[in-house]
């Protein structure tokens, strides 16, 4: 895969209506259970997903359950949501798993200016992929931002349309830019995945399937309008009251239900 060293090119944008859910996220969870049953010993020992169930779960929307209606999501509750990926994990963890992932990197499309959410996820098939945060800086430039570094933990990549990067950014005089609580600011930068460079160092038993290699990036520039930071829900542009909830208490709703899942199909 490509380490680009020019801007992402303009796409068209997509003018996407409010999705309309297609009703329990459980009962779709359930009804694709025998298909992730039957795929489970192929996800572990290949470490992707076969085409089929992925087809599926694209198809079953379950990676759209907490992305906003604008985008072409499904604004799910809590609730809802956790029992769908509980469900999930009861027949494989691995699956489980990055349905919680995308779901939960989907989360961004609510800080996003909307037409960038709108150009990502029309793209039925869309997911994002990342690592979590470190020591990277992204250098701010005019338009937008420069960064290079190695992320860590990219659960998806391998079935990813698009992958971010958390960093704290650099002004060009070196200081780096803090928000209001005067602590340096993580803002995500999003790329087309085939952007980054991935690296296959992940082999953990009974979650091999996630994919959760590292990936690299080289003097990539990314676009001010395909970045965000989320330190407060406050600053999402989405007004439903999915995204007055906390980030990290959504992460651990779908961390809680791949746990519960695992659990019950022991």
């Amino acid at each position: 895969m490509a380490q680009g060293k020019r801007a992402m090119p303009v796409s068209t944008l997509h003018q996407t209506t409010r999705a309309q859910p297609l009703g329990d996220p459980l009962a779709r969870a359930r009804a694709l259970g025998p298909l992730v049953a039957e795929a489970s010993d192929a996800i572990e020992r290949e470490q992707r997903f076969p085409p089929s169930l992925l087809d599926a779960l694209h198809a079953a929307r379950l990676f759209r359950l907490l992305l906003p209606r604008s985008a072409g999501g499904e604004e799910s509750e809590p609730g809802p949501y956790l029992r769908a990926v509980e469900e999930i994990g009861r027949h494989d963890g691995s699956v489980a798993w990055c349905m919680f992932v995308a779901n939960s990197a989907g989360l961004i499309a609510a800080y996003l200016e909307p037409a960038s959410a709108r150009a990502i996820f029309a793209d039925p098939r869309a997911a994002i992929a990342w690592g979590p945060p470190g020591a990277d800086r992204a250098r701010g430039v005019q338009g937008g931002y420069r960064v290079s570094g190695r992320w860590s933990y990219a659960s998806g990549c391998r079935h990813a349309t698009w992958m971010g990067a958390h960093c704290m950014v650099e002004e060009p005089d070196g200081s780096l830019r803090l928000n209001d609580a005067g602590r340096p600011t993580v803002r995500t930068l999003l790329f087309p995945a085939e952007r980054a460079r991935l690296i296959d160092d992940w082999d953990v038993i009974g979650l091999r399937g996630t994919s959760s290699g590292s990936y690299a990036l080289d003097d990539l520039f990314v676009a001010e309008a395909y970045s965000a930071t989320r330190e407060d829900p406050a600053l999402a542009r989405e007004r439903g009251r999915l995204y007055a909830f906390p980030q990290q208490g959504l992460y651990t709703v779908g961390a809680a239900g791949t746990a519960l899942g695992i659990a019950r199909g022991m």
